[in-house]
């Protein structure tokens, strides 16, 4: 195959995508909870040595908490760190298996799609409410839902295939599920 029709198929491209997702999506979780410890931190030092806090930092570090929640969620889901009962594939045949397997990917599929845009339109309700020390519309926090359920459909289906056909998960360095799961 050549190099020109292998970028027509998409593969090198395809890849490349996901590559940089995945960076962008670890980055992204790196910087939150960075911020949301050095918030923390700040707040108890300050606390113990002045005997004065900072007063927004508890909201906002609960509200970095659910941006993490839902960002890391993709990233999660892509290597197997979710928790799955597998009994009944396990029992089934290896065409049964796959089927089960394909149900499962088109119900999650559905899950993603319903919560991106159930988040939507969560987020028209409360765009003018406020949070009470930050004063800023819960939108803004609630916007974590469709964002992160838009990430989770992405690392998703750029899995699914390798899960529905040979129940594999990605691997690399940084994460090993088997191992995790294990803890």
């Amino acid at each position: 195959m050549t190099p020109a029709r292998r970028c027509l198929t998409g593969t090198p491209i395809l890849k490349n995508f996901e590559r940089h997702f995945l960076a962008a999506n670890r980055w992204l979780l790196i910087v939150t909870l960075a911020v949301m410890a050095v918030i923390i931190f700040a707040n108890v030092v300050l606390r113990y040595t002045t005997n004065q806090s900072i007063e927004w930092a508890e909201e906002v570090s609960r509200h970095l908490m659910i941006w993490l929640t839902f960002i890391g969620c993709g990233p999660t889901l892509r290597y197997g760190g979710h928790i799955a009962v597998e009994n009944l594939q396990d029992a089934l045949p290896p065409q049964g298996a796959i089927a089960m397997r394909a149900l499962i990917g088109l119900l999650l599929t559905g899950f993603f799609v319903f919560c991106i845009w159930f988040g939507l339109e969560y987020l028209e309700r409360t765009q003018y409410q406020t949070t009470p020390a930050t004063q800023i519309s819960f939108a803004i926090i609630y916007a974590a839902l469709p964002v992160g359920m838009l990430l989770t459909l992405i690392h998703w289906l750029l899995i699914m295939k390798r899960y529905v056909l040979r129940r594999e998960f990605a691997s690399d360095s940084h994460f090993d599920a088997t191992a995790s799961a294990s803890l």
